[in-house]
Order: C-alpha cells, then sequence, then structure tokens
C-alpha cells in the first residue's frame, strides 16, 4: 500500500514538474505559405489607381518567447513579405513619381514590401481551454513601387519606409485531449489619414507533442489591409487575403 502511495506521489511531482518546465520558458518557431490575392492600387496622389495583379504565394516567418517573470512582455517577431505584379488597363488617369499615365495606357506594376512586427504582449489566460494575449506591436513597413509603360516609355518608382504603432490581440481556444484547437490572430491602427489592419485566423492540429519538441500544424485565413496616405511621398489603398498554411515548432 506504502508502495502504491508512493507510486503515486512520485507520478503526480513528475506530471507536476513536467507542467511547470513547460511554463517556466517556451520558445515558438513558425512559417507559413500564404497564397494572397491583390487588390488596390497606389499614386502619388490621393487619386490612387486600381490595378490588376497576379495571386501568387507569399511568406511569413515568426518566432515568440514567452516567461513568467512578471510585469516583463513576452515578445514576438514576424517578417512577412507582400510581393506581386500585374499588368493593367487603365480606366483613368494617375500620375506616380512624378509621372502622368493616362487612360486607356497599358501599365506594368511590381510591389515589393517587406514588414515586420515587434510585439510586446502579456497573456491574460493561459491554459488548454482558453488563451488570451494582448500587447502592442511596432511594425515596421519597407516597400518598393515600380510603374511601366513601355508603349510611352515612361516608367516610375519610389521607396519608402515606416514604423507604425498597433494594437495587437490573440483569441485561442482549444479541445482538450484532440489537439485541436483554434486561434484569432490581429493588429489594427487607424489614426490621421492612415488605417492598417493584419489579422488571421485558423485552425490547428498539434500532431508531436513531447517534452522536446511540440509541432503544430495550421490552415487558416489572413487579410492585410494598408491604407496609406502621405508616407514618404506614396499614397496607397492595398489589400491582400487569401488561404495560408503554416507549420509550428514548440522548444
Amino acid at each position: 500500500m506504502k508502495k502504491s502511495l508512493l507510486a503515486a506521489a512520485l507520478g503526480c511531482v513528475l506530471v507536476s514538474t513536467a507542467s511547470q518546465a513547460d511554463t517556466i520558458a517556451g520558445v515558438y518557431v513558425g512559417a507559413q505559405a500564404w497564397q494572397s490575392d491583390t487588390s488596390g492600387g497606389f499614386a502619388d496622389n490621393n487619386n490612387t489607381a486600381d490595378f490588376n495583379f497576379d495571386d501568387k504565394t507569399n511568406t511569413s516567418l515568426y518566432i515568440a518567447f514567452e516567461h513568467p517573470v512578471p510585469f516583463v512582455p513576452n515578445v514576438k517577431v514576424i517578417r512577412t513579405s507582400l510581393d506581386n505584379s500585374g499588368s493593367t488597363l487603365l480606366t483613368s488617369s494617375f500620375t506616380f513619381d512624378g509621372q502622368l499615365y493616362t487612360e486607356n495606357s497599358r501599365v506594368d506594376t511590381d510591389v515589393e514590401i517587406d514588414s515586420t512586427d515587434f510585439i510586446l504582449y502579456y497573456e491574460l489566460f493561459d491554459n488548454d481551454l482558453v488563451s488570451f494575449d494582448l500587447g502592442l506591436n511596432a511594425k515596421y513597413i519597407d516597400g518598393a513601387l515600380f510603374v511601366v509603360d513601355s508603349a510611352s516609355n515612361t516608367q516610375g518608382n519610389t521607396e519608402f519606409s515606416g514604423i507604425v504603432p498597433m494594437a495587437y490581440s490573440k483569441l485561442q481556444v482549444g479541445l482538450p485531449f484532440t489537439g485541436l484547437s483554434a486561434y484569432f490572430e490581429g493588429s489594427y491602427l487607424s489614426f490621421d489619414d492612415h488605417e492598417l489592419s493584419d489579422y488571421q485566423a485558423a485552425i490547428q492540429y498539434s500532431f508531436i507533442e513531447s517534452i522536446a519538441v511540440d509541432m503544430t500544424l495550421q490552415v487558416g485565413y489572413r487579410n492585410v489591409t494598408v491604407d496609406i496616405e502621405d508616407l514618404d511621398d506614396v499614397y496607397a489603398d492595398m489589400e491582400f487575403d487569401g488561404v495560408f498554411a503554416g507549420l509550428e515548432l514548440h522548444f
């Protein structure tokens, strides 16, 4: 009887230790492939053009570090590419980089935008059923835009960059003992004439759970909206959205 009680107590200690070890510190590393559909356009004033873009697979990489130190926020960094190109028959004239592109001309456009999110957040709830994070996101946008009208030999390009402070939150709901969960994660800002949002919703399945590493598959939808006015003389109203698939490792 004593041996049974000792074994049970030892088992409880081991389970408790493993659980505490997981909450002492954790590193999350993830990668996503995102089939993004791009719409909207840009110009060097409020009269932005509306371009046609091809569908393209973009990527997103992230790493997060969580710890139990009180009052010290957790840290997450996300790197996302927002690249696309296309050809458009203009339905109206617009100006870009000091050049005039006239109605009924065909232009080729190229968008090369990278965004890096530096997020500081707190875990307000953290259990197998519900977890909720809240924090601040300093989103750094670094982009280059190109327009070419080969018929008239008119071309223009410009670069822009800036740091945009945004509110950040993440809500995750789990189904215990199944490995299944769902989450909604997003950042949002609206001030002056700028409006930016970046959110995603996904279903996850944890197919490997071990002491060394957890591995989780993700399938979901992501939407990024960039509505800026006069950021380094760039005006843009663009939307990137589509489905993604990802893999996350938890050490």
